[in-house]
């Protein structure tokens, strides 16, 4: 293995969104240079309980790691020229849980860092910022279970009319996301996602298109030609994102020069103001004839199989998908050289 970079992906976790995240590892292990990385996989399972997990031609075949296999601990993280790969979707894994520890450790790992990755992961907090940042963006309110009351409800539809979305505010891949039509409905919803989350986002209906624009990089970021998805259910769920696979993704986005220009500059103002690296997917609504694109969420690790949005992005700007792997590597070690010069001064 003279020469390789150890690259540990990191995948499973105990959130809901454990199962897209098994998905995702399989695709990137299958896809990366054999000739570049010395891949070792490590499995979290639902209990938090770490595995070295099985890589084998017919499991990636499969479509699907498990996150079962030998027991092991952070000590597999402990190799020379080791880079980490965290491919943990929503809570202890995207929220900046597992980058404090690899920051800890002392180890590069790919995509933001502890701030950013909190701050993105929390829907609330991210439309705060962004709000203070200048930064057009749908009407939105925050809930706190503890404080929670009907009158609040009524405050909302009253603010927000109806119909509204409600969602857990750390959250992601659509887990318990609704789309309530009246109130009754509303409050089923509120009540549905304060089971995943102490906080829940209440947004407007907005009536537009919704456009993604990959980004990547670190201090120079750049953004890949937008893409549209055209739901193929009421909104884009989780069915319709990995059940019925039945949504319309068109990349490039059909949008004209200037609302293509307008959006890949507005993605990457975003990114920087959220001090996000490595990679995001920076997720709009467009409304062509009222207030032009809303930043609508950002996720600082996005669905990364072959077939999801990221990727697709960017193999449609130039970049395929195993050079895009090497990127995201290479923007790891420079992070955290650059970073782990801080660190050593005084000393």
């Amino acid at each position: 293995m003279a020469g390789k970079t150890r690259l540990v992906v990191l995948f499973g976790g105990q959130s809901a969104e454990h199962d897209v995240s098994c998905v995702t590892a399989a695709h990137v292990i299958a896809a990366a240079d054999p000739n570049r990385y010395e891949i070792v996989a490590v499995g979290i399972g639902r209990d938090g309980q770490w595995h070295r997990a099985t890589v084998s031609p017919d499991v990636l075949a499969s479509g699907r790691l498990s996150a079962s296999g030998t027991p092991t601990s952070l000590d597999a993280l402990d190799a020379p020229n080791t880079v980490v790969v965290p491919l943990l979707h929503g809570p202890l894994g995207e929220d900046g849980t597992v980058q404090g520890m690899l920051e800890v450790f002392g180890l590069p790992y790919v995509g933001s860092g502890v701030l950013s990755s909190a701050v993105c992961m929390d829907k609330a907090m991210t439309k705060t910022v962004l709000g203070a940042a200048g930064v057009p963006q749908p009407r939105f309110a925050t809930l706190h279970e503890t404080s929670f009351s009907p009158a609040d409800l009524d405050a909302i539809i009253d603010d927000l009319g109806l119909p509204i979305f409600v969602k857990p505010a750390n959250m992601g891949s659509s887990v318990g996301v609704h789309k309530a039509a009246d109130r009754d409905a509303a409050m089923a919803a509120i009540r549905d996602a304060f089971t995943y989350d102490e906080w829940v986002l209440c947004e407007e209906a907005v009536v537009g298109r919704e456009i993604e624009v990959a980004v990547l990089g670190n201090t120079e970021p750049r953004a890949s030609f937008p893409g549209e998805i055209v739901p193929g259910s009421d909104f884009y769920d989780y069915e319709d994102k990995y059940v019925s696979a039945a949504a319309d993704l068109r990349i490039p986005a059909p949008l004209s020069d200037d609302e293509t220009t307008t959006v890949r500059e507005l993605a990457v103002r975003i990114y920087a103001e959220l001090r996000c690296e490595g990679m995001a997917r920076v997720d709009f609504f467009y409304e062509p004839n009222g207030r032009g694109f809303l930043c609508n969420e950002v996720n600082t690790i996005p669905g990364f199989t072959p077939i999801s949005m990221y990727p697709k992005m960017w193999e449609a700007t130039g970049l395929a998908y195993t050079a895009l792997i090497d990127e995201l590597v290479d923007l790891a070690i420079e992070r955290h050289s650059r970073r782990k010069r801080g660190t050593q001064v005084g000393k």
